[in-house]
């Protein structure tokens, strides 16, 4: 596959018409897509977290139990590899919902988001300074207790209140944990900041990964990001299926044919064309990467603690299984996600944000057939913030559309009309 033209990008959607000069996005509904970003995120982070490390495979021959399967959905959770269950958040492994009279609780697959968007807001920028990313984390981080960073987060974070700037922070040199998932965690959102142009939105996460990324775990963050970006096009009621693929193959145009994240991609993907279960696509990746070590994908070799359990690359991959598999039903996406291996609350949290944006809160609603909190607790892992860190998805989603407006007028060189859209130009 060989990296074409930003362009190409857009040629599924208006094939065999004239693309017109600009595009016309809502504001109001592109927020009540945020909604159910935001919404989507939560039920799918603490879904997942239910099944956190309980399987990261066994270097060897898969035997029964080392992973699990569909048929482990709604049965008790395993003990995971520090030997903890997560009875306190469920027994079984099912679905986490919140019901209106209780509080979301935020996780490290949502607040570092949360911060960045916040930063951005409160510093009217569309674009962070490595200053701005390194006070926000010294404010809003604690110094001291659990406060919810692990590998490269942590590193980045210990070498910031030695005086370290951002992005110096995420040189393997000083920062030996950059091959690691944590910019996947914290970097997502800027795709939706910069609606239909990927290509700001990686400039806009720019500074952002590289704090705490490089290599293949820098180039996932961008694929994830571009994702995002381009997402705001797919029109859930037609073809869900068709359009979430060639999301992501649009996605995979960004990845460089030589890098081992674009082999990943093509290897799950090629599994899913040749319909095999999802089970047996896990287990092909576990033995690739994990056994066989392919596509340079090495860790195994670097005897990591848990042998990189936290990696980026196979996560990536256990993510793409359940993207591909999970065809757009976010249902089917988190529970896949959930039952596939290793950090399974972040590759879930990534495609519940997304599948969540993309179907929006209202549907969501109607698809689980619930109402659902809207409430949300930063300083369940953060502090500093307003209202003691209470806050709600209306008033997140508030900051985030006041984001995309300097975004949009300061990067894109779009405008607002009198009917509360966006005008876009197109490329």
């Amino acid at each position: 596959m060989k990296i074409i033209p930003f362009l190409v990008l857009f040629g599924f959607l208006f094939s065999c018409q004239e693309k017109p000069e600009k595009i016309i996005i809502s504001r109001s509904k592109y927020k009540e897509k945020l909604e159910g970003f935001w919404l989507g995120q939560c039920i799918a982070n603490w879904t997942g977290l239910i099944t956190e490390m309980d399987k990261i495979g066994n270097i060897g021959n898969i035997k029964t139990g080392d992973f699990y399967t569909r048929n482990d959905w709604g049965k008790e959770d395993l003990p995971n590899i520090w030997g903890e269950r997560k009875d306190s958040i469920s027994s079984t492994i099912n679905f986490v919902f919140k019901d209106t009279n209780e509080i979301w609780q935020a996780d490290d697959d949502t607040d570092i988001e949360y911060m960045y968007q916040y930063l951005m807001f409160k510093n009217k920028t569309s674009k962070l300074t490595p200053k701005q990313i390194q006070k926000g984390w010294l404010k809003h981080i604690k110094k001291k207790e659990e406060n919810y960073l692990w590998v490269s987060n942590q590193a980045a974070f210990d070498l910031m209140q030695k005086g370290v700037l951002p992005p110096e922070t995420g040189e393997p040199k000083i920062n030996p944990h950059t091959e690691m998932i944590d910019a996947q965690l914290t970097t997502e959102i800027f795709g939706l900041f910069s609606p239909s142009h990927p290509e700001i939105a990686i400039e806009l996460a720019e500074i952002p990964i590289k704090t705490v990324a490089r290599g293949e775990a820098e180039l996932i963050a961008k694929f994830y990001i571009v994702m995002h970006a381009l997402a705001y096009r797919i029109n859930p009621n037609i073809e869900i299926k068709k359009q979430t693929h060639q999301l992501s193959l649009d996605a995979r145009r960004f990845l460089p044919d030589s890098s081992t994240s674009a082999k990943i991609f093509d290897f799950v993907w090629n599994l899913y064309k040749s319909d095999i279960s999802w089970e047996e696509a896990r287990d092909s990746v576990y033995n690739r990467y994990q056994v066989n070590q392919k596509d340079g994908y090495d860790i195994t070799s670097k005897n990591l603690y848990c042998n990189g359990c936290f990696a980026a690359s196979i996560n990536f991959a256990a993510s793409l299984v359940s993207w591909f598999y999970g065809e757009g039903n976010i249902k089917k996406t988190i529970q896949i996600g959930t039952l596939a291996g290793w950090d399974s609350d972040n590759p879930t949290a990534t495609w519940g944000g997304l599948l969540g944006f993309i179907y929006g809160k209202k549907e969501i609603e109607r698809i689980f057939n619930r109402k659902f909190s809207t409430k949300f607790n930063i300083h369940r892992t953060r502090q500093n913030f307003d209202n003691d860190g209470i806050d709600d998805f209306d008033h997140m989603t508030n900051m985030g559309i006041s984001v995309v407006d300097l975004v949009i007028k300061n990067l894109i060189k779009g405008n607002i009309t009198g009917k509360n859209n966006w005008v876009i130009p197109q490329h």
